[in-house]
């Protein structure tokens, strides 16, 4: 593995704002005090900061040269509403407040990259250092497109990079095209007529209506849509009736719908809204449908994808690059970044979690579980990817 020294003799101090960030988690659009340590350490590394896109968001501008060319790298920030289980020194020290999917991680390596470009980088050209709030539900990323990220810090292309719990520390997985899922979510209510439950002739049952529903929504990814195109949809509640011997007036189906392509999630929301509309009506019912679209699905671009793999194989060598990762079914929001600028989003390996102090507490080291925690041994690792990249990006003698 090809490190850079520097930046592997910083790794104790990049551990220390990891970890200080990690015991002091903010929520999306509350990452305050997470700003201000990032601002800070910019600032005292003599790098220009802009603040205040997507509210809390922070932007480094590390410029070398005289080029105009420009590359963004980007690390999310904010923490999860969920309770921590683990007892270490630097646990998190708010209840309900956790950073269980390793943004605290993310952020102490792009830090750690802008430490060093700031210092030694060989580049010509700006290198943004994006660090972006919001990220788990808040649409952060596109909150900064819209409050100018790539108006006020133009580029050629963006970057993004996640930590991969179960892939072997020193590893990376990557892969053209789709890469991560659609994130959206559906609530549909059927109203009815209700009744005594001895008496069944006299209501419009929304209960079986539902099921109607919910059994012939399941048509759609096994007749609808293409066999080799991928698509989930997942009822997670059904809600209705509160005693046993009433029939309610209506009930509530909820759940998620993920897919690889927008022409793929047009075509199952359009079944999904026909299909309920359609059942309800024939059985003397009435729905409301709503489907939010979330994030769309994060599309590596193909160009910036051969160029990442060839700069982490230099890194970790070429078997240590896995450039057809499965994709996930899980979401992001760099997909807002990647529709608006070419890049790559990869992931890098977290190990197996025998980083962990404690063990594995009440569950596995795996994202958004209550006992993960992100692998310190990557912090030099993905920093060192981060400059490589950016300084490749913008060679002097690159066209």
């Amino acid at each position: 593995m090809k490190l850079i020294d520097p930046i592997v003799e910083f790794h104790s101090e990049l551990q220390a704002i990891r970890r200080n960030i990690h015991a002091h988690p903010e929520l999306c659009y509350e990452e305050q005090r997470t700003a201000d340590v990032v601002a800070q350490n910019l600032e005292a590394w003599k790098i220009p900061v802009l603040r205040g896109m997507g509210v809390t968001g922070v932007v480094g501008v590390i410029k070398r040269g005289t080029s105009s060319r420009a590359v963004g790298l980007r690390a999310d920030m904010d923490a999860l509403p969920m309770q921590e289980f683990n007892t270490f020194a630097h646990a998190s020290q708010h209840a309900r407040k956790m950073h269980a999917c390793g943004h605290d991680g993310h952020t102490a390596m792009l830090l750690g990259a802008a430490h060093y470009l700031a210092q030694h980088g060989t580049f010509d050209g700006t290198v943004y250092v994006i660090f972006q709030p919001a990220e788990e539900g808040g649409a952060g990323a596109k909150k900064m497109i819209e409050d100018g990220l790539f108006e006020r810090c133009p580029m050629e292309a963006v970057y993004g990079m996640h930590n991969w719990p179960g892939a072997p520390v020193g590893t990376f997985g990557v892969t053209p095209g789709p890469m991560m899922a659609s994130s959206n979510e559906f609530e549909v209510i059927v109203r009815g007529k209700g009744s005594h439950a001895a008496q069944p002739h006299k209501s419009v049952d929304p209960i079986m209506v539902a099921v109607q529903i919910a059994q012939s929504w399941q048509t759609i990814v096994s007749r609808n849509k293409s066999p080799i195109e991928a698509g989930v949809l997942s009822i997670t509640q059904i809600h209705a009736g509160s005693a046993t011997n009433v029939i309610p007036d209506d009930a509530k189906l909820v759940g998620t719908v993920r897919t690889f392509t927008l022409e793929v999630l047009d075509l199952m929301e359009q079944r999904m809204r026909d299909i309920a509309t359609h059942t309800a009506a024939a059985f003397g019912a009435e729905v409301e449908f709503r489907f939010k679209r979330n994030y769309p699905p994060l599309i590596n671009h193909a160009a910036q994808t051969a160029f990442a793999v060839e700069v982490l194989q230099q890194i970790v060598g070429e078997p240590n690059v896995n450039a057809q990762v499965e994709p996930t079914m899980g979401s992001e929001d760099f997909a807002f970044m990647l529709q608006a600028k070419p890049g790559c989003y990869v992931f890098i390996g977290n190990g197996g979690g025998e980083h962990r102090d404690m063990g594995h507490g009440l569950g596995p080291c795996n994202l958004h579980n209550p006992s993960y925690d992100f692998n310190d041994d990557l912090l030099p690792i993905g920093a060192t990817y981060w400059v490589r990249l950016a300084e490749a990006a913008l060679a002097a003698d690159a066209g």
